[in-house]
């Protein structure tokens, strides 16, 4: 169903070789080159040049394995489906942000999963940028995101409003207090997510809206990983601007203590996306109903 031509395309570029890639495709290496010479031909563009590293694709190159990597995609989703049908087993692929992987969503879709037989989900965590190129070329079904998606592109449920907190020690002096100004936070050693994360920029943005800087902090460690953070913090290396809903299980435990930020009302969406050519719209009722329950016990715990 997919042009034999941009299976070869794709096993070229992850080997960087003709060589490797017609050992992987059974074919010979005359046979490789061909098909990429046939597709340049009827594209009328080149796709690839030599590098020291091996062959690199083009601007033009990266275009068309794009398109190709999203027919493969589709041509994948197309035999899921049509297996499913067939077994009446239905199978997700569910993006996730690393701040929304640290908070109870995987427990949730764990729920949902033991309330519907026969129903499995793939969790894929990465950027929310990542997610949504995984989106648009159909890798994904879903994807669970901090913040409101592109609407001229996207449609989206509603799960949780959040906000962002302080996260300090038990042992650290402002443990003891009921809230903190940003004067407080700016004599603390800092440990914050990178600056590609939503968190963080939200953080920022209200600084800013501050006439403040994060320049004016003291950021002695920058983390991708939420569950680090919270690590380090329990073991009083620093603070962070965590949003709550990702300490909970350490509340719960008594392990980390978190406050409110005078005058900083950093509030924010956690939402679930989808394209609006998914056709299952009834599961995305079914899969926030199991996550509002888990918020429940997590919060009322």
């Amino acid at each position: 169903m997919i042009d034999s031509k941009l299976y070869t395309l794709l096993k070229v570029h992850e080997t960087g070789s003709f060589t490797r890639a017609a050992e992987q495709l059974s074919l010979t290496q005359p046979a490789v080159s061909h098909h990429i010479k046939q597709l340049e031909g009827e594209l009328g563009v080149k796709l690839f040049y030599r590098s020291e590293a091996g062959l690199r694709p083009t601007a033009e190159g990266e275009i068309v394995l794009k398109y190709a990597r999203r027919l493969q995609a589709l041509r994948e989703q197309l035999s899921r489906e049509l297996k499913d049908e067939q077994r009446r087993i239905t199978r997700l692929t569910v993006g996730v942000t690393h701040t929304a992987e640290s908070n109870f969503i995987a427990e949730a879709l764990a729920e949902y999963c033991a309330a519907h037989e026969g129903v499995s989900i793939k969790i894929i965590t990465d950027t929310i940028n990542n997610l949504y190129d995984k989106l648009r070329n159909y890798e994904l079904d879903l994807a669970m995101i901090d913040g409101a998606a592109p609407k001229d592109e996207f449609r989206s449920v509603l799960l949780d409003t959040d906000f962002l907190v302080l996260a300090v020690s038990n042992n650290n002096p402002l443990a003891l207090r009921s809230s903190v100004t940003l004067r407080d936070i700016k004599k603390e050693r800092m440990i914050l997510r990178l600056p590609t994360s939503a968190t963080r920029n939200l953080f920022v943005s209200h600084l800013e809206s501050r006439n403040m800087s994060i320049d004016e902090f003291h950021v002695v460690l920058e983390v991708d990983n939420i569950a680090t953070i919270k690590d380090l913090i329990r073991r009083d290396f620093g603070i962070s601007i965590l949003p709550k809903s990702v300490c909970l299980d350490e509340l719960k435990k008594k392990k980390i203590t978190v406050l409110p930020i005078e005058n900083l009302s950093m509030i924010r969406e956690t939402n679930m996306v989808y394209r609006p050519d998914f056709e299952h719209v009834e599961i995305l009722k079914d899969i926030a109903a199991a996550y509002n329950e888990t918020g429940k016990l997590y919060k009322t715990s």
